[in-house]
């Protein structure tokens, strides 16, 4: 090591400097900066206002914000339930010998290759509409014409078409995670149980689940994240202006960093949107630590 110390200087002072510019400095900057009246983010600090926590309380005081911390709740409770159950089933299912798995392996995690706006664009466009979309010919092809004239990206059941949007392109994601820890079992396990006359069911809840132990830890940190990012499926739902339906803190944030609608003028607030920021990263935090609190990655004893 005393040997190899000043090689490990060299290697690491690259990374640390990365780190210390585009991680840590922002970070401390936004917390400072959601502590005074800013109006925006390129004002020289010398014309910062300090007023304390006054930027908090006018966010919690603010409805449409309270609507963006409800929506990314259900976004990461509902949509992750969702997403996790839905990636765990393919991830078991293409582990288990089943005939043509890595083409079903592809073309489930093919909605990842494709941007989020082309993504999102498609299913408004081609999924969605009331006239000529996918649901529409479905239900129109069974006689349900009440169903195929629906429409989903109306105000009462925008939310929830955006959600199961938004969680189609993330289950490809997720189910490449726990297919590579379902191939670190050891197959022994699965041979024995087999021998034993254990089900499959059994050999999934005695095998396969406390081994991915450590998997479910490391995709509900990875939610989380995406959860507290998730901005583009809000604006390209609601283009114009922002939405009760659609809206998430980070759709918020830009909105009075910005000033973006087009409809209503917003007076800009750089203090207020670097506290969004701080309420994000304290969430993120919060639910790394629970989730390395309540889902342990001890060794399994079988």
């Amino acid at each position: 090591m005393k040997k190899n110390r000043m090689m490990i200087i060299i290697f690491l002072t690259p990374a640390m400097i990365c780190y210390l510019l585009v991680f840590l400095y922002p970070s401390i900057r936004t917390t400072i900066m959601s502590l005074f009246a800013v109006e925006s983010v390129s004002d020289p600090i010398s014309t910062w206002s300090f007023n304390g926590l006054e930027n908090y309380r006018t966010l919690l005081n603010t409805a449409i914000f309270r609507q963006s911390m409800r929506n990314i709740a259900n976004i990461w409770l509902v949509g992750g339930i969702g997403v996790m159950a839905t990636a765990l089933f393919f991830a078991v299912s293409l582990t288990n010998g089943m005939k043509f798995s890595k083409f079903f392996r592809s073309v489930i995690y093919l909605p990842n290759v494709v941007s989020a706006i082309a993504m999102g664009t498609m299913w408004i466009n081609y999924v969605y509409n009331s006239s000529y979309g996918l649901l529409h010919g479905i239900f129109a092809s069974l006689g349900m014409t009440k169903l195929s004239e629906t429409l989903w990206t109306g105000p009462d059941k925008l939310f929830w078409s955006m959600l199961v949007a938004y969680s189609f392109g993330m289950v490809g994601y997720h189910m490449l995670i726990f297919m590579a820890s379902i191939e670190q079992i050891p197959k022994d396990y699965m041979e024995a149980a087999q021998i034993e006359g254990a089900n499959v069911f059994q050999r999934f809840f005695h095998i396969t689940l406390p081994f991915l132990r450590g998997c479910f830890r490391t995709n509900i940190v990875m939610w989380t994240v995406f959860t507290v990012a998730f901005f583009v499926w809000g604006q390209l739902f609601s283009p114009v202006n922002l939405s009760n339906a659609t809206v998430a803190p980070m759709n918020y944030m830009y909105e009075i960093v910005f000033g973006s609608s087009a409809s209503t003028t917003t007076v800009r607030d750089s203090g207020a949107g670097a506290a969004v920021g701080v309420i994000m990263m304290i969430i993120v935090i919060i639910a790394f630590s629970a989730t390395n609190l309540i889902v342990k990655n001890d060794d399994v004893e079988l």
